[in-house]
């Protein structure tokens, strides 16, 4: 066999290998664009409709949380928690903007998830299944999933907060 035909062909399966191994590298960032650490949910008693999730979004390029679904409430909202005059307040939110590379706590206090018209009481210990959209600059959406767990917490009601 000619050795100079030998070489083409493996220059050009290596071509090949490199280039099907850059693009899985891309597929993997592209995957990886926000991560979201400690997500858990406010366990409920029996009878109680509402509840928060809450969590740390960090993204790696500017972007923001358009939404959130769950299969363990009817109605999922993005809220937003002020202090105006020494009451609490809590309205819906369009957004919540994730600078690059900055941790955005979604918490009690401010932004936050409200799962409404729960389907089921949510107990200590529970895996809530949450799944976040993530939009980016250049409008390229990204879908994650996360398993909140239920953790019990001794603080008001989010019920008697005004809406």
């Amino acid at each position: 066999m000619n050795p100079f035909c030998t070489n083409r062909v493996i220059a050009r399966r290596a071509k090949g290998l490199l280039l099907g191994l850059s693009l899985l590298g891309l597929a993997g960032q592209a995957a990886a664009q926000t991560q979201v650490s400690d997500a858990w949910v406010r366990a409920t008693v029996v009878g109680q409709q509402a509840t928060g999730a809450f969590m740390t979004l960090t993204a790696s390029e500017d972007s923001k949380l358009l939404g959130v679904e769950s299969p363990a409430a009817k109605i999922v909202q993005i809220h937003q928690s002020t202090m105006h005059n020494d009451v609490m307040s809590m309205r819906p939110a369009d957004f919540v903007a994730l600078p690059a590379g900055k941790a955005v706590a979604l918490d009690p206090h401010g932004y936050h998830v409200m799962l409404i018209d729960l389907v089921a009481q949510v107990k200590e210990g529970d895996k809530v299944p949450l799944t976040l959209t993530v939009e980016n600059a250049k409008g390229e959406k990204e879908s994650i999933k996360v398993e909140a767990q239920a953790r019990a917490l001794n603080m008001g009601d989010h019920s008697m907060m005004q809406h």
